[in-house]
C-alpha cells in the first residue's frame, strides 16, 4: 500500500508499539483494509517504543510508516505519534488485536461532523468473554468512569477506552504532557476542561491475540489513573472535604465554647472540642493547599484558568491575606490575654479545668489559623510575583 503525500492524508491510524510482533501484522492489515474499503486517504503509523522483537521490520514490510519514539512509555509513544502523524484526524488504539480496526466509520463520521474527540464505548458495543478481567469490567472501569464523569462532565460512559479518534490540531493545542499510562486520562480530562466537543460511539473489545501477559497492572495502574483524576480536580481533592471539615469543626467548637451539650443522652464537652479543633485546622489546611496548588498549577500551565478565577486572583493580594491572618492571630492572643487576666484575679490559683479548656481552645485555634494564613499569604506572594517569562494561560468558561 502506497502512503499518500502528507497534504493528502485525512486520517492517521496510530498504534503505539512495544514488542507486538505477534499481533502487529493482523492489526496493520485490518487498518489498511478499512482505509481501502472506505476510500479514505489515510496512513497507518506505528509509533515504536523501543521494540526488540522485530516489530519495526514487520510494519515496514507491510507498508506502514514507523516513527521511533525517543522516550519510553505509553504516553510518550502516543505523543510522538501525534506529533509525526500526517492526518487531519487520528484514530489510536493498541496493537494487541483487541480493538476493532475494521469498523472505524462511526469515528470518522463524528470527526467530520466537527467533534474534537470521539471515544469508543466498549460497554455499549460489546465485550467478548475473557476480553476484560472481571475486576476491570465490574469495578475498575465503571468506578473510574463514574469519577471522571462526576469531576469533569465529559459526557461519556467509558472513560478509559483505548480506541478513540480526535482532531489532531485540536488535541495538540492541549500540550499533553504525561508519558505513562496516565496519558489516556489526561487527554479526556484536558479536553473536558477546555470545553472541547467530546462524543462517544459504540465499539467492540475482544480478547487480545498475544501469548504474553498485558503490560497493564490492575491495582497499580488503576491507582495511577485515580490519582491523576484527583490532581486535575482540586475542588474534589481539597475544597469540598476542606469546607466540610472546617465549618463542621468550627461550628462544634463555637457551640461547645458556651457549655456542654447532650444529644440523645450522649454528652459532648471539652474533649469533643479538642477533636473538633483538630478537624477545623485540618479542613483549613486543605483549603490553603487548594489555593496554593491552584496558583502554582495555573502559573505553570498545568491547569487552565477561568474568568471567575482570574477575577478572584486579581482582587486577592498577599497583603489582604496578611491582614486577615494577623487579625485572626491577634484575636486569639486577646482571648488568651483575657483568660490570663481572669486567672490573675484569683491570684493564679487552681482553675476549673473544663472552663479553662473551653476558653483556651478557641484562643489556640484562632492563633493557629491566623499563623497559617500569614504563611500562606507570603507563599502565594512568591507564586504570583511577575516573572519575565510565563506560560500563556488557557482561558475557559467557568
Amino acid at each position: 500500500m502506497t502512503t499518500p503525500a502528507p497534504t493528502d492524508v485525512e486520517l492517521t491510524i496510530l498504534m503505539p508499539c512495544l514488542n507486538e510482533a505477534e499481533t502487529l501484522e493482523v492489526c496493520i492489515r485490518k487498518a489498511q483494509g478499512f482505509l481501502q474499503r472506505s476510500g479514505i486517504r489515510g496512513e497507518v503509523l506505528i509509533s515504536d517504543n523501543g521494540s526488540t522483537d522485530g516489530s519495526q521490520a514487520i510494519a515496514e514490510r507491510l507498508g506502514a510508516r514507523v516513527s521511533h519514539a525517543p522516550r519510553r512509555g505509553y504516553g510518550a509513544a502516543l505523543i510522538n505519534g501525534i506529533d509525526t502523524a500526517h492526518g487531519r484526524y487520528v484514530i489510536m488504539a493498541d496493537a494487541d488485536d483487541s480493538y476493532d480496526f475494521e469498523n472505524l466509520e462511526p469515528f470518522v463520521e463524528r470527526l467530520r461532523a466537527g467533534a474534537d474527540l470521539v471515544m469508543g464505548n466498549r460497554f455499549r458495543g460489546g465485550i467478548e468473554p475473557g476480553a476484560m478481567p472481571p475486576l476491570h469490567k465490574y469495578l475498575g472501569n465503571p468506578v473510574l468512569s463514574f469519577i471522571g464523569e462526576l469531576f469533569f462532565r465529559p459526557g461519556i460512559r467509558d472513560f478509559h477506552c483505548g480506541l478513540r479518534g480526535f482532531n489532531r490540531a485540536r488535541i495538540r493545542e492541549l500540550d499533553l504532557q504525561t508519558t505513562g499510562m496516565e496519558f489516556a486520562s489526561e487527554m479526556v480530562v484536558r479536553a473536558s476542561l477546555a470545553r472541547f466537543r467530546i462524543e462517544e460511539v459504540p465499539t467492540t473489545l475482544k480478547k487480545d491475540g498475544r501469548s504474553r501477559p498485558p503490560h497493564l497492572r490492575s491495582w497499580h495502574d488503576g491507582w495511577r489513573h485515580l490519582r491523576f483524576l484527583l490532581l486535575f480536580a482540586p475542588r474534589w481533592l481539597f475544597v469540598y472535604p476542606g469546607l466540610v471539615a472546617f465549618f463542621l469543626g468550627a461550628l462544634i467548637v463555637g457551640v461547645l465554647a458556651f457549655g456542654g451539650v447532650n444529644v440523645g443522652g450522649v454528652g459532648f464537652d471539652v474533649t469533643t472540642m479538642v477533636y473538633a479543633s483538630a478537624l477545623c485546622v485540618t479542613g483549613f489546611q486543605s483549603l490553603l493547599f487548594f489555593w496554593l496548588t491552584k496558583l502554582y498549577a495555573t502559573q505553570e500551565g498545568f491547569l487552565p484558568t477561568s474568568e471567575r478565577y482570574r477575577r478572584i486572583v486579581a482582587k486577592w493580594s498577599a497583603e489582604r491575606g496578611l491582614l486577615i491572618g494577623v487579625g485572626l492571630f491577634v484575636l486569639g492572643v486577646v482571648i488568651g490575654v483575657v483568660q490570663v487576666i481572669v486567672w490573675g484575679a484569683i491570684d493564679f490559683g487552681t482553675q476549673n479545668a473544663a472552663q479553662a479548656v473551653r476558653i483556651a481552645l478557641p484562643s489556640a485555634l484562632l492563633i493557629i489559623l491566623g499563623f497559617q494564613t500569614v504563611m500562606m499569604s507570603f507563599f502565594s506572594g512568591v507564586l504570583t510575583t511577575p516573572r519575565r517569562e510565563q506560560r500563556p494561560e488557557a482561558v475557559i468558561e467557568s
